[in-house]
């Protein structure tokens, strides 16, 4: 006969086990259910106590709980946690000696711990899986759910193999625990697990809800990365102690060096680090008294602090999802803290490069294989880099070499071994390799990469859109609250920290209303850069093939450097009065704001860019309007004819191969800019004249390749 559990017992079992006076939301129902014998699905949102609910029922409930979680110092930190309350627990990953692994197998075997925590990777390992055939294995866990869904945004190959772990122990309750996940995900979660009413019985789906009040969210878009880090200093000032994401291990240094250099010290943590290196940076933010960290997304998982009072994402995430888990580590504890996206559309093909790693072409996978069993046959075992493996492969996304061994490795074809730094991969063929072991992992391929780009283009509305900032995402997630303003974010609130908003004076006015009637006159036909260059009376093989220069706004604005004219455009869609489209080509349009504003309807303020000079510069020196005319010419040298050449065959090659005219792909003019700039990064690329966001997103890489050849 099951024990029944009331509300005062499980209050006297929290207090005994962990000190505190009472549950929070959603916490003792899920606790119920489980020890009811019941498998649940638990959405509950960051900081709202998810990890309580499984603790306390292992403690409640006879042998062992396995707490499957994807991040190693997350493990360290729960179960460092766990013991300063008395309760036996300990994790079992790569970062112990071979010697402590046998000891704390050992200590499994015998019933010492109550939790024990477990990478997915750890369910490979056949040692594991029969010590665990030895105990009692009352809970099964899986942190982190969202990992195991193809629909999810950060999805785990290796959480897949849950469900046969979940078929070997059917008397095991399961709780999947989760703080992002839409209803597909959820259902996907039943799915994956084997929860389907046939193998095990369907599981309690609890959802505590998604609203976080307490965060502010933001978004700023910012023309620079000077921009970015003036937004980031006043908020570190302002606040104190937070995390600032970034997208790549590279801009984590790139952006810790900027703020030390601005006498900002700032802590950094990425997975380029060794685990003790990001240890000692996770145990400084948890023991200093203001501490700032620069990250990649490796950073926050269970990180507790009541005081993180802001998030600053400096470059854009790859999913709503990922966006809205990764600001809910700021004010766990409900207090109020600020969540602001520093955003620039180029920062988007850091995303793109992401996805395409993520889901890679058959004929990346086909090549691949080749050079890894070629070069297995040849040597045995091979140790090489991701950039060996690409180049031997042929393949130019390095991140798509560890798609792609991951998918070998799942499908028996060879064994793997990750050296440190995740960089190096040391690989062993296994005899009776067959390549038909891939096929059924790449049939879905393609609808997984459709996935991951909607889920792209998704958070880029989030970014673009007028409407309520919360009820954006809680609508994503199956959520609705009234429209009535939330109060929390800069689409509904006050204009938000140091704001600069002011009436604009009589001579602005008439700026905005020439940019906007610009907007309106191009049909929204065409991106931000495009009307910079109308108002600034360029003219190119695109402008006189859509008659652009017969526009009665052409020229309007012929004294203002085209970068002015872009971050006051910049301005004016943040404030609400242009659209943008979500897709590559990004084309503008008048929002009904828009309009207003453009008639003076309505009481508008602005925060005018603080380095837009306009009209008075450019009259004072006459440099600026030549610098953008039609009639500016740039002057090369031999070596920038050669390169010039080269350009040239680049791009009529690629024209060819595209089935468009030359000039869509690189225009002369701007073959000669480029020439003479010889720009040595995307940012600089982007500033060239005829180059912008899409052009860079789309042959960028291919452009600098031949500037580096070059030189």
């Amino acid at each position: 006969m099951q024990e029944s559990w009331t509300k005062e017992k499980l209050t006297t079992a929290l207090r005994k086990h962990f000190g505190h006076a009472s549950f929070r939301e959603g916490q003792i129902e899920t606790i119920r259910q489980v020890l009811s014998g019941d498998d649940v699905v638990l959405v509950m949102p960051t900081g709202s106590g998810k990890s309580l609910c499984y603790q306390l029922t292992a403690m409640l409930l006879p042998g062992v709980t396995i707490v499957v979680s994807p991040l190693i110092a997350l493990m360290k930190d729960q179960v460092d946690g766990l013991e300063s309350k008395g309760i036996a627990a300990t994790f079992i990953n790569s970062s112990i000696s071979a010697g402590e692994m046998t000891r704390r197998l050992n200590s499994v075997r015998s019933g010492r711990f109550k939790l024990v925590y477990v990478a997915p990777e750890r369910f490979r390992n056949q040692r594991f899986r029969e010590v665990l055939q030895t105990c009692e294995l009352s809970l099964l866990t899986i942190d982190e759910a969202h990992c195991i869904s193809q629909w999810g945004h950060d999805f785990r190959p290796d959480y897949l193999n849950l469900k046969s772990v979940a078929g070997d122990f059917p008397a095991a309750r399961i709780l999947a625990v989760t703080a992002t996940a839409t209803p597909e995900v959820r259902a996907d979660i039943t799915v994956q697990l084997g929860m389907d009413g046939i193998t095990r019985p369907a599981p309690s789906v609890i959802v505590t809800g998604f609203a976080r009040p307490n965060l502010y969210l933001k978004v700023s878009r910012c023309a620079t990365h000077r921009q970015k880090l003036t937004r980031l200093k006043a908020v570190i000032k302002e606040y104190g102690c937070g995390i600032v994401y970034c997208a790549t291990r590279k801009m984590v240094e790139r952006v810790a060096v900027m703020l030390a250099e601005s006498g900002v010290k700032a802590l950094t943590y990425h997975g380029a680090m060794t685990d003790n290196n990001r240890s000692e940076a996770q145990n400084h933010f948890m023991t200093e008294t203001s501490p700032v960290v620069v990250a990649t997304n490796a950073f926050g998982m269970g990180v507790d602090r009541g005081d993180l009072n802001f998030v600053v994402h400096w470059d854009i995430p790859g999913s709503l999802e990922a966006y809205y888990q990764e600001v809910g580590r700021a004010g766990r504890q409900g207090q109020p803290a600020w969540c602001e996206l520093l955003f620039n559309y180029a920062d988007i093909r850091t995303q793109q490069f992401f996805l395409d790693g993520a889901n890679p072409a058959e004929r990346d996978i086909h090549q691949l294989w080749q050079a890894v069993k070629q070069s297995c046959m040849a040597h045995g075992e091979v140790t090489q880099t991701q950039q060996e493996w690409a180049g031997q492969a042929g393949i130019k996304n390095t991140m798509t070499v560890g798609s792609v061994m991951a998918m070998m490795e799942r499908a028996g074809l060879i064994e793997r071994e990750i050296q440190p730094g995740n960089r190096s991969f040391t690989v062993r063929l296994n005899p009776d390799a067959d390549f038909a072991g891939l096929a059924h992992q790449m049939k879905g391929m393609e609808k997984k990469r459709e996935r991951d780009q909607n889920k792209l283009t998704l958070l880029l509305r989030f970014v673009d859109s007028a409407s309520c900032r919360h009820a954006f995402v809680l609508d994503y997630f199956g959520e609705r609250i009234e429209r009535g303003g939330c109060g929390g974010c800069d689409r509904c609130g006050k204009p938000g920290l140091q704001s600069s908003a002011k009436a604009p004076t009589e001579e602005q006015w008439i700026v905005i209303q020439k940019m906007l009637s610009c907007v309106a006159r191009m049909g929204g036909r065409f991106g931000a850069r495009r009307v910079a260059a109308v108002l600034h009376g360029e003219r190119d093989d695109a402008i006189e093939r859509h008659q652009l220069q017969e526009l009665s706004t052409y020229a309007l604005l012929a004294d203002w450097p085209i970068k002015d004219l872009m971050a006051l455009l910049t301005v004016l869609q943040g404030a609400g009065c242009l659209a943008q489209t979500p897709d590559l080509y990004r084309m503008i349009s008048l929002t009904s704001m828009g309009r207003e504003v453009m008639l003076r309807k309505v009481d508008f303020k602005v925060s005018w860019p603080a380095q837009t000079t306009g009209g008075s510069r450019a009259k004072a020196t006459g440099k600026s309007a030549q610098k953008g005319s039609a009639s500016a010419t740039v002057q090369l040298t031999a070596g920038s004819e050669a390169l010039c050449e080269q350009l040239r065959d680049w791009a009529r090659g690629k024209a060819a191969a595209l089935g468009v005219p030359v000039f869509h792909v690189l225009n002369r003019k701007t073959i000669e800019a480029i020439s003479a700039a010889r720009p040595e990064d995307f940012d600089e690329l982007q500033k060239v004249k005829g180059m912008g966001p899409i052009k860079v997103q789309r042959f960028g890489r291919a452009i600098l390749d031949i500037l580096v050849k070059h030189n």
